[in-house]
């Protein structure tokens, strides 16, 4: 019976000595993050602006006159001056209907002569009652039809000499010609719908963007502030980037040009004038337009993978303490930099802001912690967490 005993209690210690093993279990490994220390230093305010490229004028060439085209006197494509002959519409019709306006001009003329020469004689005769006054009254009212005939016929001729300049087409603006719709022998009419050709003026170039009112009063009083970066009389500078991520070396004025808000949106069209020598910039071209604002002195760029947002939709930053452990604090974000964002308050210069392990870090945790580039370069080894 004793020996029964002490076996059933044998048997209960080894059991119960089997589960504590099973029991202990290993701690879970430390956390590993990568973290950035930040520093103050002067960061430039920018603002960027998508939008279009827009000809500063474009002219559509149209006839004024009907005809034949006997002549095109350019090359499609081709740079021309204002004041370049483009077409010749035939001009043997118009000429010939200025001949006859001279000729009906000059019929006149004599016949003022004639007139004049009329009243002259009866004006003594009258006097003597040589004559009937109203012998004299009709020479004075031929006269003056005659001078009003010689007035109608010098109209006619200024029309025929305008009708017959029109047979020539120039060039109203310099600028790059299109294609020709148009070529020798065909038929024309005054004033049509469709123009023969169009001339674009590329330089200068407008650029035309969309922003809210809200940033066009922002950069109105800034720029009456002079807080931007102005021209020699007083326009802001603006920036360009072309759609392939390259900057255009020269930079352009910006010109407050709309004064109505779209009510649908609440957008308003900015506009922005570049020079354009090589002609680089084309009409519909999409650019991003860049505006320097002004540089805040000591401003905190936070890599923008370590910032997040809470359930209340705040920005968040995880931030390793002198202790080693990490502390979670709500910052407030002013823009997007590149590939950070600018932080005005929550963090401060020198702060150990976590940019890699964030989902495995918890508040109060002391993981190991590595200190590596805005870019993520490691800068120093992995350093044991605090004891």
């Amino acid at each position: 019976m004793l020996n029964r005993q002490l076996l059933a209690a044998l048997a209960t210690t080894a059991a119960l000595s089997g589960c504590g093993k099973s029991d202990q279990r290993p701690p879970p490994p430390t956390p590993a993050v990568d973290v950035v220390t930040l520093h103050a230093a002067p960061v430039d305010i920018t603002t960027e602006l998508p939008g279009r490229l827009t000809a500063h004028r474009i002219a559509d060439i149209r006839p004024q006159v009907s005809g034949l085209i006997t002549k095109r006197l350019f090359t499609e494509g081709d740079m021309v001056k204002a004041g370049q002959q483009l077409y010749q519409i035939d001009p043997k019709p118009y000429q010939a209907s200025l001949d006859s306006a001279r000729a009906t001009a000059a019929k006149a003329r004599a016949s003022v002569l004639a007139a004049k020469a009329m009243v002259r004689r009866y004006q003594p005769l009258a006097k003597a009652f040589a004559v009937s006054g109203q012998d004299l009254d009709n020479a004075v009212a031929s006269l003056a039809q005659d001078q009003a005939d010689v007035a109608s016929g010098d109209a006619s001729v200024e029309s025929a000499e305008i009708n017959l300049a029109y047979t020539r087409m120039y060039a109203p603006i310099s600028g790059r010609t299109g294609r020709s719709t148009v070529t020798e022998g065909a038929l024309v009419t005054q004033n049509q719908t469709d123009s023969l050709v169009t001339v674009t003026e590329l330089d200068p170039i407008y650029v035309d963007v969309t922003e809210t009112s809200a940033t066009v009063l922002r950069l109105k009083r800034e720029n009456a502030a002079g807080q931007l970066q102005q021209t020699s009389d007083g326009g802001a500078v603006v920036h360009l980037m072309l759609d392939d991520g390259s900057a255009y070396d020269k930079p352009g004025k910006l010109l407050f040009s709309e004064v109505n808000v779209d009510q649908s949106t609440g957008s308003v069209t900015l506009r922005a004038l570049f020079p354009n020598p090589d002609g680089l910039l084309l009409p519909g071209m999409f650019v991003r337009e860049e505006i320097q604002e002004g540089v805040r002195k000591d401003g905190l760029l936070v890599p923008q993978r370590g910032i997040t947002h809470n359930d209340r939709g705040d920005a968040t930053a995880l931030v390793i303490g002198p202790d080693g452990k990490a502390a979670l604090r709500i910052v407030t974000v002013d823009r997007a930099i590149g590939t950070n964002w600018l932080v005005s308050g929550g963090l401060k210069d020198g702060d150990r802001v976590v940019v890699s392990g964030l989902q495995s870090v918890r508040p109060g945790d002391t993981p190991k912690v590595t200190e590596v580039t805005a870019d993520g370069a490691a800068l120093k080894p992995v350093s044991q967490p605090a004891q």
